[in-house]
C-alpha cells in the first residue's frame, strides 16, 4: 500500500510467490551470515564477537575486577547487538563453561550452570570478565589489523572479525543451525593445532594424512574416548564424518567381591543427569539387566557415576549394553561449514588451517604497516626536535621574539626548513627536554626508531619473515596456554591400519586360575638356572594362581577357547598391559564369557583376512575325555562379539587344548596316568564347528584324563613332559611310534609317588626356554638346552624345587631368538637382587633309569569308535 502525491492510498499488486521467495532468501542469508555460522578466521559468530569486543570496550580484562553480567549484557545490547538480552547472556555463559568450550574465553563468577543441565543464575547475580586467552583473540585490534563496520544505528564502529592469535575455530569448535544448512565443528587440543599450523606454514604442500600426525583427533572438554578412527579420518579429509564418543569407565571391586562400573567422564554435550535418568528407566523396563543401583557421586574433584552390579552380572555384557542403549556412547557428526569471505563453505582440515594462516598473514601485514606508519610519524617529530636542539639558541631567540604562537611556528618552518608537525612539536616541548640527559634520550630514541623502521620495511618486503613472526606468536600461545589432551583414542576393530601405531613386539600373556589376564613385554622375564626356586611372577590372591602362560606378538589375532566349547576373538594389543607382578583384568570383563565358563586354550593367528592362510590351515581341538576334532581355520575367520560354538561338548567333558595345524601335522596326546599316543592328523577328517569329534585316545580308567595335546611340525622336535611334583624329561619324538587314532598309547614317563601325576606335554628344541608356574604363583624360566635327552619311560630330573604342599600349575615353552638370548645373558643377575627373591639351593640330578623293562613294551593299539 502506497500514498500518491494527493495523499490518497494506492495499492500495488505483487506476485505473492516472488515476494515470498525474495523475503525468505533475504531472511535466510541474514541468518547464515549474521547469526548462525562462524567466520573461518576467528571462529566466532557475530554475538560472540560482540560480547568479547563489548567486554574489551568496558575494560573487564583478566587483570581487572569482575563486573556484573547485566552491565556487560547491557553494554553489548545497547551498542552492538540489538536482539534479546537472553541471546547475549546465553552466549556469554557458554563461553564461560569449561564443559562447553575446550578453552573458555570468559571468566565467570557465580552460578554459570552445570553439566547436569542446570540453568545459570540470572545476569543480575553473576559477574564476569575476560580470560587471558580471550585477550589474545583481541590482541592488536587497535592497530588497524581488521576492518570495522558501523553498528546497527551507525553511531559506533564494531569489528567485522577479530585479529585472533589463536586458531579458535579448530580449538573451540562451533555449532549452529542456519537456514538450509548447519555447522557442527569439534574442539581440538591447542598444542596439537599449533603444531599442525606450523607444519602447514613450513610446507604448504603438506597432505592431510601428514597433518593428522600433528592434529590426531578432536579433544573434547569433558574427556572420554573417541572409539574408532574412521570417522575422524573422514572429517579431516572431507569436512564431514561421524565420530563415536565414549565415556571413560573402569571396574572396581569392593571388599565383598561385588563389582561396579565407575564412569569418570561422559561424552561431549551429554547431560549427565538426563543420562542417569534414562539409564534408570531402561533398567526398570528390563532393557538393561545386571545393575542393582546407580549413584551420582560427582563432586568438585571430578565426575563419578557408579553403576553397582548384581553378583551374577557379566561386567563386560552390562558395559556393552550401556554403550549400546545409553548416552555413555554417542556420536558427534562433524560438519565443517563456516563463512569464507561471507559465503558458507564446507572445509577440510587443511583448508581450515590455510584460511587461518591467511588471516594471520593479513593481520601481521596490517599491523606492521600501522607500526611502520606510527614509527615514521614519531621519527619525523624527533628529527625536528633534534634540529631544534642543534640550533637551540636561535630557536629560543625566535620564539622569544615572536608575538603569537602562529608567528613562532611559521618562523621555525621558514628558518629551519621544518614541517608544521615538527614546528608544533618544538613549541609543545617542555623546558626539561633541553637538559643534556634528555637530549641524549631523544637521540637514542631516534636511533632505535630508525632500526625499527628498517625492520618493519624488511617484514613488509619478506614473506618468509612474516611467516616466522606468525610461527613465533603461535609457539608463544602454545607455551602459555597449551595443555595435555583430555580425550584418548580407542581403536576399534574397523581401524585396520592400527598396526601402524603399535610395535609388533613379543609379549607374554598370563591367565590365572580365577580368570585374570594381562600382557607383559617378554623382556621382563629373565632366564634363570635349572633348580632355582624362581622369582615371583604375579601379585595375586592367595586362593588364585597362574595357570596359563602364552607368548604372542602385538599384531596377532587371538582365539580364546572355553571349556564349554565356545571361541572368542581378540587382538593382542587389546589385552590390558600389566607388569610382571600385577594381577591383570578379569577375562569376563574383556569378552562376553558365561560366568560358569572358563578359557582353556588360546591360539594366536597371523591373520584372519588372508584367504590362502585360512583355507590351508586347521584347528584341532581336544577334550579331557580324549575326544579330538579338526576344523578348517576358515570357519573361525568371521569374528563375533558374543563368540561362536567351536565344538559340541558332552555334559561330563571339557575342552582342553586347541592347536593350529597345516593339515599334515602329527598329533600327540598325553594322559594324566603317564601314557601318550602319536598319530597323523590325516586320520581325523575335517568337520563343521558344531560337530562333537572322534575318539583320539582311550583313557586308562574313569579318573584318567588328557593333560595335553601337541602337534609337532617335524621330527627335529623333542618331547618334554613334566609331572606335578617338579620332574621333567626330554625324549626323542621317534621314541613314540606312529599308531592309529583312538588307541591306549605308550608310556611317556614313569609315574611314581615321587613324581606325581603327569601335568604337561610339549614339543621343544634347544632354542626354546621353559617357563614353569606353580600354584603359589612362583615362576621360573630355564633353557631346554640344559636338559639332556633321556629314554621315554624314565622318571626324569627335577626341574624346580617345590615347597611342602606346592605343585606345578602350568608349563609352557618360549621360543628364544638370538637377540632375546643376548638380553637374557645381560639380565642374568642374582635372585637376591630382584624385588621378591627366594633361596636357591643345589638339586641332585636323579637321572637314573627307573622304568621297568616290561613297561617299555608298546601295548597293542586299539582304534576307538567315532563319536556321533
Amino acid at each position: 500500500m502506497m500514498e500518491n502525491q494527493a495523499g490518497e492510498e494506492k495499492i500495488v499488486k505483487v506476485n505473492i510467490e516472488n515476494q515470498m521467495k525474495s523475503a525468505y532468501i533475504d531472511y535466510s542469508m541474514s541468518v547464515i551470515v549474521s547469526r548462525a555460522l562462524p567466520d573461518v578466521r576467528d571462529g566466532l559468530k557475530p554475538v560472540h564477537r560482540r560480547v568479547l569486543f563489548g567486554m574489551l570496550d568496558l575494560g573487564v580484562l583478566s587483570n581487572r575486577p569482575y563486573k556484573k553480567s547485566a552491565r556487560i549484557v547491557g553494554e553489548v545490547l545497547g551498542k552492538y547487538h540489538p536482539h534479546g538480552d537472553s541471546s547475549v547472556y546465553d552466549a556469554m555463559v557458554r563461553m564461560a563453561q569449561d564443559w562447553s568450550l575446550r578453552y573458555p574465553l570468559v571468566d565467570g563468577q557465580g552460578n554459570f550452570g552445570s553439566i547436569d543441565g542446570d540453568s545459570p543464575a540470572a545476569m543480575r547475580y553473576t559477574e564476569a570478565r575476560l580470560r587471558k586467552i580471550a585477550e589474545e583473540m583481541l590482541s592488536d585490534i587497535n592497530k588497524d589489523t581488521v576492518d570495522f563496520q558501523l553498528n546497527f544505528d551507525d553511531s559506533l564502529e564494531e569489528p567485522t572479525v577479530l585479529p585472533a592469535r589463536i586458531p579458535n575455530l579448530l580449538v573451540n569448535g562451533a555449532s549452529g543451525i542456519a537456514v538450509g544448512m548447519a555447522t557442527n565443528m569439534p574442539p581440538h587440543n591447542l598444542s596439537e593445532v599449533v603444531d599442525g599450523v606450523i607444519a602447514y606454514i613450513d610446507n604448504h604442500e603438506i597432505t592431510i594424512p601428514e597433518l593428522m600426525k600433528f592434529i590426531k583427533a578432536p579433544d573434547f572438554p569433558t574427556g572420554g574416548f573417541i572409539y574408532g578412527y574412521e570417522g575422524v579420518k573422514d572429517a579431516y579429509e572431507t569436512g564431514r564424518g561421524r565420530i563415536i564418543m565414549r565415556g571413560e569407565s573402569k571396574i572396581e571391586t569392593d571388599s565383598h567381591g561385588r563389582e561396579s562400573i565407575i564412569v569418570t567422564s561422559i561424552p561431549y554435550q551429554v547431560n549427565k543427569a538426563e543420562m542417569i535418568r534414562k539409564t534408570a528407566d531402561l533398567i526398570n523396563d528390563k532393557k538393561i539387566e545386571g545393575i542393582s543401583d546407580i549413584r551420582d557421586e560427582s563432586d568438585r574433584n571430578g565426575l563419578r557415576v557408579v553403576y553397582e552390579l548384581k553378583r551374577d552380572a557379566i561386567t563386560n555384557v552390562v558395559l556393552n549394553k550401556l554403550y549400546q542403549l545409553t548416552q555413555l556412547q554417542t556420536s558427534f557428526s562433524v560438519n565443517n561449514i563456516c563463512l569464507v569471505k561471507g559465503r558458507p563453505m564446507l572445509l577440510n582440515l587443511k583448508q581450515l588451517i590455510q584460511y587461518f594462516v591467511e588471516h594471520r598473514h593479513e593481520v601481521v601485514i596490517r599491523r606492521t604497516r600501522y607500526e611502520l606508519n606510527e614509527a615514521e610519524k614519531r621519527a619525523h617529530i624527533l628529527e625536528g626536535l633534534l634540529i631544534a636542539l642543534d640550533h637551540l639558541d636561535e630557536v629560543i631567540s625566535l620564539i622569544r621574539s615572536s608575538r603569537t604562537p602562529e608567528e613562532a611556528r611559521n618562523g621555525l618552518m621558514e628558518n629551519f626548513n621544518l614541517t608544521e608537525i615538527q614546528a608544533r612539536a618544538i613549541l609543545d616541548m617542555r623546558l626539561q627536554r633541553l637538559t643534556g640527559l634528555e637530549r641524549d634520550k631523544i637521540r637514542e630514541e631516534y636511533n632505535e626508531l630508525l632500526k625499527m623502521i628498517e625492520y618493519y620495511r624488511n617484514v613488509l618486503e619478506n614473506e618468509g619473515l612474516r611467516m616466522e613472526i606468525i610461527k613465533n606468536e603461535l609457539l608463544e600461545i602454545k607455551a602459555n596456554y597449551g595443555d595435555e589432551a583430555r580425550t584418548e583414542i580407542v581403536y576399534s576393530a574397523s581401524d585396520f591400519r592400527i598396526e601402524d601405531t603399535i610395535a609388533d613386539e613379543n609379549v607374554v600373556i598370563t591367565i590365572s586360575h580365577m580368570g585374570y589376564i594381562k600382557r607383559t613385554p617378554l623382556s621382563e622375564y629373565r632366564r634363570q638356572n635349572r633348580g632355582g626356586r624362581g622369582a615371583k611372577g604375579s601379585d595375586i590372591r592367595d586362593e588364585d594362581f597362574l595357570e596359563y602362560l602364552y607368548v604372542a606378538t602385538m599384531h596377532n589375532y587371538m582365539l580364546f577357547f572355553t571349556e564349554k566349547g565356545k571361541v572368542f576373538w581378540m587382538r593382542v594389543f587389546e589385552i590390558p598391559e600389566g607388569t610382571k607382578t600385577s594381577k591383570g583384568r578379569a577375562i569376563q570383563n574383556l569378552i562376553n564369557i558365561e560366568p560358569d565358563d572358563k578359557v582353556r586354550a588360546f591360539i594366536n593367528l597371523k591373520s584372519i583376512k588372508d584367504e590362502e592362510y585360512i583355507n590351508n590351515n586347521f584347528i584341532i581341538l581336544c577334550t579331557r575325555k580324549g575326544i579330538i576334532k579338526k576344523t578348517s581355520l576358515e570357519a573361525y575367520s568371521r569374528p563375533r562379539q558374543n563368540g561362536i560354538n567351536a565344538i559340541t561338548i558332552r555334559d561330563d567333558d571339557q575342552l582342553l587344548e586347541a592347536r593350529l595345524t597345516n593339515g599334515n601335522n602329527e598329533v600327540l596326546m598325553a594322559l594324566k596316568s603317564g601314557r601318550a599316543i602319536r598319530f597323523n592328523e590325516n586320520t581325523v577328517r575335517p568337520m563343521g564347528r558344531n560337530a562333537s569329534g572322534v575318539k583320539g585316545i582311550t583313557l586308562a580308567n574313569e579318573q584318567d584324563e588328557v593333560v595335553g595335546m601337541i602337534c609337532p611340525e617335524n621330527d627335529l622336535s623333542d618331547i618334554l613332559v613334566v609331572s606335578e611334583k617338579g620332574y621333567g624329561k626330554r625324549s626323542k619324538l621317534d621314541d613314540y611310534r606312529i599308531t592309529n587314532r583312538g588307541g591306549k598309547g605308550v608310556k611317556t614317563i614313569n609315574i611314581t609317588e615321587k613324581t606325581g601325576l603327569l601335568i604337561s606335554i610339549d614339543s621343544v628344541t634347544d632354542n626354546d626356554d621353559l617357563m614353569i608356574i606353580n600354584r603359589s604363583g612362583l615362576i621360573i624360566r630355564l633353557a631346554v638346552a640344559d636338559l639332556r635327552v633321556m629314554g621315554r619311560a624314565t622318571q626324569g630330573v627335577r626341574l624346580i624345587n617345590l615347597r611342602d604342599n606346592d605343585s606345578i600349575a602350568a608349563v609352557t615353552k618360549v621360543e628364544v631368538e638370538k637377540e632375546e638370548d643376548e638380553i637374557a645373558e645381560i639380565q642374568q643377575v642374582p635372585l637376591e637382587d630382584t624385588e621378591t627373591s627366594y633361596d636357591v639351593f643345589p638339586v641332585e640330578d636323579s637321572e637314573e633309569e627307573t622304568g621297568d623293562e616290561n613297561e617299555q613294551q608298546d601295548e597293542a593299539d586299539e582304534n576307538g569308535p567315532d563319536i556321533v
